[in-house]
């Protein structure tokens, strides 16, 4: 083997053991959370073809859609409340364990409606049963987590939902096109069943150990949390314009791009596949860097919004790839950061009360920002709509930037 060979060995293998280096130190546990995460999210195939599904089987408009989008929003909205208040009542175990089994009955139960009204019903009861899941997963993962793992829990825990999020809109789109939406209902319930099972085996409290839960004797009220509320409404408004991609985007790549379901399947997983590449190396490495969390988010809301513009500038389909890797990099830098800056701002209050609101900060947005997407775009067409997520992704940081020069001068942060 020549000299430039053995270099290049060198390198890759160093360049191997640093990424894996950045997962050392995590718990069993959060690793245990993780897989039931991805084999749940691997499930979730039906959330991003809901709108093609709507539109293509059962002929609804796209009014129609955004307001089924709606109760969609209004159910997440209920469900992350509800599963807030479950969580410090009765613990984040049996949350967990009682919605993964009822969300993966009645995601089986779905696809027999087929009327408007029942359809709305049927979505919001779905998201109100599945959201209980969220504030919990979050609570368990920060009580198997060391302080300083935190962040990089978080990211483990994105890897896994990313991961799930690649590989089921590849196969949505490959199950779709053979045999139609209904067995994405299926897989999606019976995945969620799976799950459950996992859970029950590896993280039952008799099995399993905490590293760092804690109760506040006395509480702060998140609702008297003035920071938190800024940081809540920059959160709905990066929400609004992130959802657009599971939303009107898939719509757009269909009716503009004129691609079919299995390349907008392709072009979803690119967004799991990158992240799953590249997100705990990118986080591991800035959060050594001098940046506060604050500063980290806003960074990330700009090549968010950043997304949206490029693609109003041609018509040639390259830019979607462009616009989905902005999208990519903006995703990998706010989510963790702004979940573990909510980790932070919870320990002076419940934790399962302040989680639940930091996840509603995202079902709010769904209740918004999926219908007032598409209805912009039924009025004034998907360039504009674009230009309008552009602005709210400029608002989004205007708001982080407040929350940041607020947080100095309480001396809340360096």
């Amino acid at each position: 083997m020549s000299e430039e060979k053995k270099e290049h060995q060198s390198k890759m293998i160093k360049l191997f053991n640093n990424y894996k280096n950045t997962f050392k130190g995590l718990s069993k546990e959060v690793w245990w959370l993780a897989l039931i995460t991805l084999i749940n999210r691997t499930g979730t195939m039906v959330i991003p073809f809901l709108s093609l599904y709507l539109t293509e089987d059962l002929k609804f408009t796209y009014s129609d859609v955004a307001w089924i989008m709606t109760a969609y929003g209004l159910g997440a909205v209920a469900g992350t409340w509800l599963g807030g208040k479950l969580t410090d009542t009765i613990g984040f175990y049996k949350v967990m364990v009682r919605s993964l089994l009822s969300t993966g009955i009645l995601f089986i139960v779905l696809q027999f409606l087929n009327t408007f009204t029942s359809i709305c019903i049927g979505i919001f009861l779905t998201m109100v049963v599945a959201d209980t899941f969220r504030p919990a997963m979050f609570v368990a993962m920060s009580a198997y987590s060391k302080p300083e793992n935190k962040t990089r829990s978080v990211t483990l825990i994105r890897l896994a939902i990313n991961l799930g999020f690649s590989a089921g809109p590849l196969a949505a789109g490959l199950i779709s096109a053979g045999i139609g939406y209904s067995g994405l209902f299926w897989i999606d319930g019976i995945t969620c069943i799976l799950a459950t099972v996992l859970l029950i085996k590896v993280l039952n409290p008799k099995v399993s150990k905490t590293i760092d839960e804690f109760k506040v004797e006395h509480p702060q009220s998140v609702y008297q949390d003035k920071p938190f509320w800024i940081f809540f409404l920059a959160m709905v408004v990066f929400a609004v314009i992130f959802f657009q991609y599971f939303s009107a985007m898939p719509l757009y790549y269909k009716d503009i791009h004129l691609l079919n379901t299995v390349e907008i399947g392709i072009l979803l997983s690119c967004n799991g596949i990158f992240i799953f590449l590249f997100e705990m190396p990118l986080i591991s490495w800035l959060e050594k860097s001098k940046y506060s969390k604050v500063s980290l988010i806003i960074f990330g809301a700009v090549l968010t919004s950043l997304s949206f513009l490029v693609l109003t500038l041609s018509s040639w389909s390259g830019v979607l790839i462009i616009g989905m890797l902005f999208m990519t990099i903006g995703e990998m830098i706010s989510f963790p950061f702004s979940n573990s800056f909510a980790m932070d701002l919870a320990k002076k209050g419940n934790q399962g009360e302040y989680m639940a609101m930091y996840i509603m900060s995202f079902s709010v947005a769904t209740v918004f920002g999926y219908n007032a997407g598409l209805q912009i775009i039924a009025g004034i067409g998907f360039n504009n709509a674009w230009f309008i997520m552009t602005a709210l992704g400029g608002l989004c940081a205007l708001l982080l930037w407040f929350l940041k020069f607020y947080m100095k001068r309480k001396k809340l942060i360096e």
